[in-house]
C-alpha cells in the first residue's frame, strides 16, 4: 500500500466502482482500466477477476489516480510516474498531507519542507508543485457526492453502462 497515514481508515468493506473512481480522479474509464491492467494504480479493495467482475477502489487509490493525472497534465511520462510512485512507496514517508510533489518536467521530487522547495528553486530549475493534502481534500469532497459500493456486491460495470445506453435510446 502506497499511503499509510494521514488518510481515512481503509478497513471499511466498501469502495468505489471504476466509473466513480475515474470520475473522482478526472480521468477516463479507459485510462483507469489501462492503469489497473499495467499495475500503475491497482484497486486495493477488490481487483478484477475475469470478465464481468468489478474492481473496487479505496479512497487512497483514488488519491493516487488523481496524483497520476496531475503529473500527466504537467508533461511527466507514465514511465517517470511509475518510477516516482515506486520511490514514494519505498521512501516510507507517512504524513502525506504535508508533502508536495515537484517536477522540472524531467524528474519528480518529494518536498517535505519549505527549505527543500527553496533549495530546488535555488538551483535554477523551473518546477511546479502538487500539494498532496490539497488533492486529498478534493478527492474527499468529490466522493461525498458519489456512492460507495459494498465489497460483496458484484456488478458488471460494462453491462450496466450498456443497459443505461439502451434505456436512453
Amino acid at each position: 500500500m502506497l499511503f499509510t497515514d494521514g488518510l481515512p481508515d481503509q478497513r471499511d468493506a466498501s469502495g468505489y466502482r471504476g466509473a466513480i473512481a475515474a470520475e473522482a480522479a478526472g480521468i477516463t474509464y479507459r485510462q483507469l482500466d489501462y492503469w489497473a491492467r499495467t499495475g500503475l494504480v491497482e484497486p486495493t479493495i477488490r481487483t478484477a477477476h475475469g470478465s464481468g467482475s468489478q474492481r473496487l477502489y479505496s479512497f487512497r487509490d483514488i488519491l493516487v489516480l488523481k496524483l497520476v493525472k496531475r503529473l500527466l497534465d504537467t508533461g511527466i511520462t507514465l514511465q517517470q510516474i511509475r518510477v516516482a510512485i515506486q520511490q514514494l512507496h519505498e521512501s516510507g514517508f507517512h504524513d502525506l498531507a504535508q508533502i508536495t510533489l515537484m517536477s522540472d518536467g524531467a524528474s519528480v521530487y518529494l518536498c517535505t519542507s519549505s527549505d527543500e522547495v527553496i533549495d530546488l528553486l535555488g538551483r535554477g530549475q523551473g518546477v511546479f508543485g502538487i500539494a498532496v493534502g490539497t488533492v486529498l481534500r478534493e478527492v474527499e469532497s468529490q466522493l461525498v457526492e458519489l456512492d460507495a459500493t459494498p465489497a460483496e456486491m458484484q456488478v458488471d460495470e460494462l453491462a450496466e453502462m450498456r443497459a443505461r445506453k439502451t434505456r436512453a435510446s
